[in-house]
């Protein structure tokens, strides 16, 4: 009953109707197939800017991979002394007691031991 109502007093809001669908129809203009860089499917459409071939990018030679045996050695180097720093600073075993100054220093150290093993082949 409340649906006769509801279909009798304003079809165009009805919900319920089966052929609500086919009532309708489309509005003229532009629509999802007509989209720049798109196929009538709706999906993106490839677009080819630049050739494979520009793309390359030759080899580093190996001369020029391997690293000086002095960098290993210091990279190690500023890694230890940079964690000696930190604990001895806690243990305050270092001249002057704890102080702040130590733990930059240390935390230097590590950050450039890290630099460094970025670098390192």
């Amino acid at each position: 009953m409340i649906r006769s109502l509801r279909r009798g007093a304003n079809p165009a809001n009805t919900s319920d109707s089966p052929n609500q669908s086919s009532e309708r129809t489309k509005k003229p203009g532009p629509g999802r197939g007509s989209r720049k860089g798109r196929s009538l499917a709706g999906r993106a459409v490839a677009k080819e800017t630049t050739r494979q071939g520009s793309r390359y990018t030759p080899p580093i030679p190996r001369k020029q991979r391997k690293s000086p045996a002095w960098m290993g050695i210091m990279l190690l180097a500023f890694l230890i002394l940079g964690v000696l720093a930190i604990m001895l600073n806690y243990l305050s075993v270092l001249p002057g007691g704890a102080s702040n100054w130590y733990l930059l220093g240390g935390l230097g150290m590590i950050f450039v031991g890290f630099g460094m093993a970025t670098r390192y082949h």
